[in-house]
């Protein structure tokens, strides 16, 4: 019989460690620019309603490169309530009313930059168990205000690499999943210039699934942080920050209405800050 106690605890060990990875190299690019004061992230343990599980949130505000950055990892589990056991049973996963338990672990991070010529990122990797099924899920998207072509053609190069590692298919279905999943509708608009999203995988290898969405992971700071080294000294106008803030209001609206992760946070008692730690510090509205 399958151990999944020791195969969630090794997810879980391995999304903590991406995020010490992730943090140690935002703070490292921050500190390049500083003035010589020490430069870190505001750690703040989180705890998830009456249910078990917490984490960490972390997030580092006004820094030379980084207007707000935070880094999240948790890990939770508890009882689905009626709507989240809804929410399950419509995506095919059987027995919720029976049995409402589950678990959850997993990483996300967004990052919203103090030049507008560098592009706002988001990234996540999960993994999601109930007694009667098991996916990972996650991918990432960059969304800059100012689009260079070059900036977007490096970050999916990074994570089509890290899908063809795995699946000469899955860049092709994710990529095209992402489109799907990040376009914001009363916009008529995307949110970004896409990425990759993935979520419901379980092809039945857990080992395989998890390999990939390490995988992602991985690609993470190969993808975004030459795009952002390239774009820090960019000369910006007033012009440019006003583009910058308006979309920043696209990005709020999306993550508001429509992102998953916000209402099945929200929905399952998780720490509020936590949940909505992805809203910029500051936007715009025309």
């Amino acid at each position: 019989m399958v151990d999944f106690d020791k195969r969630k605890a090794r997810a879980s060990a391995w999304f903590r460690t991406l995020r010490d990875d992730i943090v140690a190299a935002f703070e490292a690019l921050e500190q390049a620019r500083a003035d010589g004061s020490p430069v870190r992230f505001d750690v703040t343990e989180t705890r998830r309603g009456e249910d078990g599980g917490g984490g960490l949130m972390s997030v580092m505000r006004g820094g030379a490169v980084f207007e707000k950055v935070g880094v999240n990892v948790s890990t939770v589990h508890g009882m689905l309530g009626d709507r989240a056991q809804k929410a399950m049973a419509a995506r095919g996963v059987p027995g919720m009313a029976e049995d409402p338990r589950f678990w959850a672990s997993g990483i996300s991070l967004v990052a919203h930059m103090q030049n507008p010529h560098t592009p706002a990122v988001h990234m996540n990797t999960r993994m999601f168990w109930t007694p009667h099924a098991w996916w990972f899920g996650g991918g990432a998207d960059l969304n800059p205000c100012i689009e260079y072509a070059e900036d977007t053609a490096h970050f999916h190069a990074k994570l089509r690499a890290a899908c063809d590692a795995h699946d000469p298919d899955y860049y092709v279905r994710f990529r095209a999943w992402a489109d799907e999943y990040f376009f914001v509708p009363h916009r008529g608009r995307a949110r970004g210039v896409g990425g990759i999203f993935y979520d419901d995988l379980n092809t039945g290898d857990w080992d395989a699934d998890f390999a990939f969405t390490q995988s992602v992971g991985q690609a993470f700071l190969p993808a975004f942080l030459p795009v952002t080294e390239r774009r820090l000294d960019v000369a910006a106008t007033e012009a440019d920050r006003e583009t910058q803030l308006v979309h920043r209001g696209l990005y709020a609206e999306y993550n508001l209405v429509y992102d998953r992760g916000t209402k099945f946070g929200l929905e399952t008692g998780h720490d509020a800050n936590a949940v909505l730690m992805s809203l910029p510090p500051i936007a715009k509205w025309p």
